[in-house]
C-alpha cells in the first residue's frame, strides 16, 4: 500500500517556530513530526509514501534522508503555488493506484488510526475526532450508519451540526483525482479536499471512522508543540541511559539519555524527560517533568527547565528559567534569562495567532522563542509573548508584547522600542 502526506503550508498558525523550519520538521523528542507519521504508516504496511512539500523543501528532503531506514520509501513532490489540499493531492496523481491512505502534514497520529482507517468498509473512509470548538474545523454530517452526508467547513459558532470534525486522514481509491478535477475554486481561491469528498460522499459510500483524540492530535498552534511532545514522554518507560552521566547527578523516574549526551554532577532531573544526543545538562541543573532537550543543546549551572521544549542547539548556559515554553533552534539566552509562565489573575494565557488573540486554554505557559533569537542578561519574558526568529533582546528587558523576527527588543525607561535588525543566517 501507498500513502500520501500533505506537508507543503507555511504553518503560519505555528509561528515563530515555522519562522525557520517547516511543520512537518517539528520536533517530538527530538524527531521530525513527519517521520513519526511515516513509521506508523510502514507498521500498517505502507511501503512507499508521496510527500507534498513546498515550504523549505530541501530541509524536508534532507531530514528524511536522515532517517531513511526506518521509514518507508519516500518520493518528495514539489506542490509550487500553494492552492489548498485538494490541489495538492493532485500532485500525487499517476504516483499511487487502488487504495491509498492520505494524511495531513501536520498530525500526530497513532499506529491504531491508520489501522482503522485500512480496515474499514466503503468505497472511502474518513477519520474524524470530537472536539469542544468545531467551528474551527471542518464539521461532519454523519447518517445513524456513519456514512458520510456533507463536510461543513467552519461554520459560525453555535450553528455547527455536530462536533464530529475532520480529522484530515483518508483512506482513498484513485478515483478520488476524477472528483478533485471536477471541483473548482473555493472562495478563498484553493482547490479544497473537502469539496471533492463531499462530491464523492453524493455518489459513493464513504465511511465515517471516529477516532480517539488519545491517538490523534493536531499540531496546529504553538502551544501543541508542548502536547505532542507531552503524549510521547508519557509513552516512555523506565530509565535509557546511553550517554553520561556523572557521580552527583540524579535521575527519577522514566529518563532518557541519549548517546554523546552529559549530565553533570549536581543536576537532578526528574522525569519523564529526554535528553537528546550530544545535549549537556548542568552542572547543578534541574530539569523537571515533561522537558525535552533537543541535540547539541546546553542546560548550564543553575538553570531550571520545566514542562519546555528546548530545541537544537540552544544555549542557556547559566541561572535561567525556562519554564513551559518553547525555544526554537541555536537561540542563546543570556544569564538570568526568565520565561514567566503564570497570569496573576489564573486565567488562561492568551496568544497571538495570525492577528487574533486567542485563549491557550492552559493557565500555566510561557513564551515561543524563535530559532537564533539571543536575549541579554536579565531579560523578562511574559506568558504567551513570541519572538520571532533571529531577534535580539536588550539586556534587562522585559518582554511584554511579541516581537517581530529579525528585530532589536530594547527598554527605553518604561516604554519598549521595537527597531528592524540586520542579521546573517
Amino acid at each position: 500500500m501507498k500513502a500520501v502526506i500533505l506537508a507543503a503550508g507555511k504553518g503560519e498558525r505555528l509561528q515563530p517556530i515555522t519562522h525557520t523550519r517547516p511543520k512537518p520538521l517539528v520536533p517530538i523528542l527530538d524527531k521530525p513530526l513527519i517521520v513519526w507519521t511515516l513509521e506508523a504508516l510502514r507498521s500498517v504496511g505502507v511501503d512507499e509514501a508521496v510527500v507534498v512539500v513546498s515550504y523549505m523543501a530541501d530541509a524536508v528532503a534532507r531530514a528524511l534522508e536522515e532517517y531513511r531506514a526506518e521509514i518507508p520509501s519516500v518520493r518528495l513532490v514539489d506542490q509550487g503555488e500553494e492552492l489548498g489540499t485538494g490541489d495538492a493531492l493532485m500532485k500525487a496523481a499517476g504516483l499511487v493506484e487502488g487504495d491509498f491512505l492520505v494524511v495531513y502534514g501536520d498530525l500526530l497520529v497513532e499506529e491504531t488510526v491508520l489501522r482503522k482507517l485500512v480496515d474499514a468498509p466503503g468505497d472511502a473512509v474518513l477519520g474524524a475526532v470530537r472536539v469542544p470548538n468545531p467551528w474551527d474545523y471542518g464539521v461532519l454530517r454523519v447518517s445513524p450508519d456513519m456514512r458520510l452526508q456533507g463536510i461543513v467547513e467552519k461554520p459560525p459558532r453555535g450553528s455547527e451540526p455536530s462536533n464530529l470534525v475532520n480529522a484530515g486522514v483518508y483512506r482513498f481509491s484513485d478515483d478520488v483525482f476524477s472528483y478533485l478535477e471536477g471541483v473548482g475554486l473555493s472562495p478563498r481561491g484553493e482547490v479544497e479536499l473537502t469539496d471533492a469528498v463531499t462530491a464523492m460522499a453524493g455518489e459513493r459510500r464513504v465511511t465515517v471512522v471516529e477516532l480517539s483524540s488519545d491517538e490523534w492530535f493536531e499540531v496546529g498552534k504553538p502551544w501543541n508543540v508542548l502536547e505532542a511532545n507531552r503524549r510521547k514522554l508519557d509513552a516512555l518507560r523506565g530509565q535509557e541511559v546511553r550517554g553520561e552521566v556523572e557521580d552527583g547527578a540524579r535521575l527519577k523516574g522514566p529518563v532518557v539519555v541519549e548517546e554523546g549526551a552529559v549530565v553533570r554532577s549536581g543536576s537532578y532531573i526528574v522525569g519523564p524527560a529526554y535528553i537528546g544526543r550530544g545535549a549537556s545538562v548542568g552542572p547543578n541543573s534541574y530539569i523537571r517533568s515533561y522537558t525535552v532537550l533537543g541535540r547539541g543543546s546546553r542546560v548550564g549551572a543553575s538553570v531550571e527547565v520545566k514542562a519546555s521544549v528546548v530545541m537544537e542547539k540552544v544555549h542557556a548556559s547559566h541561572l535561567s528559567y525556562i519554564g513551559d515554553s518553547v525555544v526554537c533552534e541555536h537561540a542563546n539566552l543570556g544569564a538570568g534569562t526568565v520565561t514567566a509562565n503564570l497570569r496573576f489573575d489564573d486565567k488562561p494565557v492568551r496568544v497571538t495567532v495570525k492577528g487574533r488573540r486567542v485563549s491557550s486554554g492552559m493557565r500555566k505557559l510561557g513564551a515561543f522563542i524563535g530559532g537564533h533569537v539571543k536575549t541579554g542578561i536579565n531579560v523578562s519574558i511574559m506568558p504567551g509573548v513570541k519572538i520571532g526568529a533571529y531577534s535580539w533582546i536588550a539586556p534587562g528587558a522585559v518582554v511584554v508584547r511579541d516581537v517581530p523576527p529579525r528585530s532589536f527588543y530594547r527598554m527605553t525607561g518604561a516604554e519598549y522600542v521595537v527597531e528592524s535588525l540586520e542579521v546573517e543566517e
